[in-house]
């Protein structure tokens, strides 16, 4: 089993990140590229594996939402390769200059962006998140531990191994990457600390909890992804069933998708009509509020409800009286992923985007804009809703951290203690070569 021969190259991740850490820009690119070509050419390796996949998630009854997610056609392909590429096309994240400061004569300070160092991944379902992390992490100079769910194990499997043959050839070849496939690799995973700089789960609430509770490595992510939208009482009407029933609708299985609608009661009487119609295509499940009820026909909403995390077509609705009894709602039973406000009022929308406290607040736009591809990042590793480090969509910056360069000329502390030399600390443009780039050449 290739995860077994992985296991035994855990020691050499280190020494193989710092290959591709130091590579060059337009090496990178290339591995991008063959990649990105490699997957093309292989389509149908990919949907036969991927069949495998499909077959056995249908006879153990995976949920209708794992399923969506598990698939990997041409059309998703097609979308994988584009977002490769759009990785190679963005700008280096390495060696950026985040700040340039002369703190004497001579003395120059530099903090620049350098990779976290090997990444480990572990989701569920989704291939496609397989590729975007890897071409990620290799545009940001990272090496990957993966860990895919047992539910796409042949698509993952014939994924990496069409990428390993991409990548002969090049220096750091994929040694960089490590491929894991038994769920006892998961707690080995967890506890390689002094190897993983940073973990990154993507899953369920609870999958999300046991890895924090069993790892001292820092975790990135989020557990919940609980996203409402709020019409509000300025709002136009047809605008805000057009983007709630794509926020709902549009693909219901994923993080970003809306499952509370909070709605003013001015609103109310026209939007729940138009709303409930709007979505009748897609049997949606309403379930709302007395104040819902007695406006269309739905089951009634419960406690619960609104902190419940469907990923289907199912949604809970709630009639409010103000703006600020929907922002009160939203810090009640959020999670903190993406919150939305439809209005016509600057200032009321002004409001909402100061005081929603979510990694992604919009504005007249559909929830499912909260992506990585969408923001143009290239592609994502996941949408994080902690506060330290990245926050959102997770792309190439927050896969980078930095380190502080200094330069002098034979300076010592003991001349500032005595006074015979003082600090200027004056800041200096961050474009240009830097210290590094100096040294390089």
């Amino acid at each position: 089993m290739e995860s077994h021969d992985d296991m035994d190259r855990f020691g050499d991740l280190k020494r193989y990140q710092s290959i591709l850490g130091t590579a060059s820009e337009t090496q990178r690119n290339a591995m991008l590229e063959a990649i990105a070509q490699a997957l093309e050419h292989n389509l149908p390796r990919i949907v036969k594996a991927n069949a495998i996949d499909l077959v056995e998630a249908e006879r153990q009854q995976l949920a209708v939402p794992l399923r969506k997610r598990l698939v990997m056609d041409d059309h998703k392909l097609a979308g994988v390769c584009e977002g490769i590429r759009q990785v190679a096309a963005l700008p280096d994240p390495i060696g950026r200059i985040r700040e340039r400061r002369l703190l004497d004569d001579s003395l120059v300070l530099e903090r620049v962006s350098v990779p976290i160092g090997v990444i480990g991944m572990i989701f569920e379902s989704r291939p496609d998140a397989l590729v975007q992390i890897l071409s990620l992490c290799l545009k940001s100079g990272n090496a990957i531990i993966l860990k895919g769910g047992s539910e796409a194990l042949q698509t993952n499997r014939i994924l990496v191994r069409i990428i390993r043959e991409a990548l002969e050839g090049f220096d750091a070849a994929s040694g960089w990457i490590v491929h894991l496939e038994s769920r006892e690799d998961v707690r080995t995973l967890l506890g390689l600390d002094s190897i993983v700089d940073l973990l990154i789960p993507r899953g369920s609430n609870e999958f999300v909890r046991y890895v924090m509770d069993h790892t001292r490595i820092p975790v990135l992510g989020h557990a919940d992804g609980i996203c409402a939208l709020y019409v509000d009482e300025f709002a136009s009407t047809n605008m805000a069933v057009r983007v709630a029933v794509d926020a709902k609708c549009q693909y219901p299985a994923v993080c970003n998708a809306i499952e509370t609608l909070l709605v003013h009661q001015k609103q109310a009487k026209v939007f729940l009509p138009a709303f409930q119609k709007a979505v009748e295509p897609h049997a949606v499940v309403i379930h709302g509020d007395e104040r819902v009820r007695s406006i269309i026909e739905c089951s009634e909403a419960t406690d619960t409800d609104w902190d419940t995390e469907y990923l289907g077509y199912e949604i809970a609705i709630k009639v409010v009286d103000s703006i600020d009894e929907a922002i009160s709602h939203i810090a009640c039973h959020g999670s903190g992923h993406t919150d939305c406000i439809v209005t016509e009022d600057a200032d009321r929308a002004r409001l909402f985007l100061r005081h929603v406290d979510s990694a992604d607040v919009f504005w007249n736009c559909s929830t499912r804009f909260a992506d990585g591809f969408r923001f143009g990042l290239g592609a994502e590793v996941g949408i994080s809703t902690q506060k330290i480090h990245a926050r959102g969509p997770v792309g190439l910056d927050g896969l980078v951290t930095s380190k502080w360069l200094l330069a002098g000329k034979g300076q010592i502390v003991a001349s500032y203690e005595s006074g015979d030399a003082s600090f200027t600390h004056q800041d200096l443009p961050t474009e240009g070569i830097g210290i590094l780039g100096e040294v390089l050449r």
